[in-house]
């Protein structure tokens, strides 16, 4: 896997409801390392999912810069950060994200697909996936037919799918009971250091 540091500077994101000006992010400068587990802490409301969002290129900045590799995500056209989204970026949103009419293995499948991965890759990636994070027995289940952290699980599957240098994850255990949140929190950490022997 190629190295993918990721170098933010003076990066500003204002925000406006009518006459109204929010400034959720203020001049914020972060440099991260390829193979770095990094956990932003804040209450609601100061900017963490606006900044997971530029970094995903999900959303524009006001001013400053977001580089990822070689890549300056904050200087990207709209194709190319469909491209950037993916193939650099695996994005585990807050509110799951999971078709609900799609089995637990389709979700997973699907980002591979947009990205004409071919079948026989596919279907032996998603199994490698459920294996990692132990649910290959509710690989045909749909997500209504899930606990919330079996659902959550999946999400980080199907963020993983494209084999993505850089994993977001907005809130991964804010929906969670104890258990499930440690079970996750064991299953980033794994793979954070899997990432950094590759």
């Amino acid at each position: 896997m190629s190295e993918c540091n990721v170098k933010i500077r003076d990066l500003v994101k204002v925000h406006h409801t009518g006459k109204i000006e929010v400034q959720a992010l203020r001049g914020l400068n972060l440099d991260i390392s390829s193979g770095e587990l990094v956990s932003i802490i804040g209450p609601s409301g100061s900017g963490k999912s606006t900044l997971l969002n530029i970094i995903g290129g999900l959303d524009k900045a006001t001013a400053g810069t977001v580089t990822v590799g070689e890549k300056t995500v904050t200087a990207l056209s709209v194709r190319q950060l469909v491209d950037y989204r993916r193939k650099v970026v695996g994005h585990i949103f807050q509110n799951l994200n999971l078709i609900p009419t799609l089995s637990a293995q389709e979700n997973i499948e699907f980002s591979m697909v947009a990205s004409g991965v071919p079948r026989g890759k596919r279907k032996q990636r998603v199994q490698d996936l459920l294996n990692t994070i132990g649910l290959q027995d509710r690989s045909h289940h749909k997500p209504e037919e899930l606990s919330g952290g079996e659902q959550q699980r999946i999400a980080i599957a199907s963020a993983l799918a494209n084999d993505a240098p850089i994993l977001l994850a907005d809130e991964p255990t804010g929906e969670l009971d104890t258990a499930n949140a440690r079970i996750m929190q064991s299953i980033l950490s794994k793979l954070t250091k899997n990432w950094a022997k590759l």
